[in-house]
């Protein structure tokens, strides 16, 4: 679902994932309409990472 979101709506991700100031920014990349596509890219690149992120802290059994 979050997927979904960091394409339609990228800024939206940042805040779900807990980084509000790169929300604020990519919010600002993405009211031009060339600066859709890379706010699309970096929104779906953060969402990864965090996931990689979550997954490393549960493998080595932190919170």
């Amino acid at each position: 679902m979050r997927l979904v979101i960091a394409l339609l709506l990228p800024w939206l991700v940042f805040f779900t994932i807990k980084r509000p100031v790169s929300g604020i920014i990519c919010l600002i990349l993405q009211i031009t309409i060339i600066g859709w596509v890379p706010a699309a890219i970096w929104a779906v690149y953060a969402l990864s990472q965090y996931d990689t992120d979550k997954k490393i802290a549960e493998a080595f059994g932190r919170k």
